[in-house]
């Protein structure tokens, strides 16, 4: 994973997701976190809940059900259908979370 200072939505979004379909949370995280560093602002708090997300499951993948459990919630309460830019995929986020929140449960 490259440390850089800019990545688009798009480079984001699509990255991440494919590091989250490969089992790598953290590292779609780490790519969340960098596009939440660099978004304009209307946009930070919907990078904020995707790194949240990332976090959630690194938790889980961790064994952490406490600290997967309570990020994946505050990611859950982040995502605002308002704030969601292209091409970020709400739907596929929310489902995430939900079935981590079902299965923690």
């Amino acid at each position: 994973m490259p440390d850089r200072t800019f990545v688009s939505a798009s480079d984001a979004w699509h990255e991440a997701l494919a590091y989250v379909e490969r089992g790598l949370p953290f590292h779609a995280h780490e790519v969340f976190e960098q596009r939440w560093r660099c978004a304009p602002q209307d946009e930070r708090a919907l990078w904020q809940a995707l790194a949240q997300w990332g976090a959630a499951l690194t938790h889980d993948a961790r064994g952490n059900a406490t600290g997967a459990r309570r990020v994946a919630e505050r990611a859950r309460s982040g995502l605002d259908a308002e704030t969601i830019v292209e091409p970020v995929d709400a739907t596929t986020v929310t489902a995430s979370l939900s079935r981590l929140l079902t299965d923690l449960a």
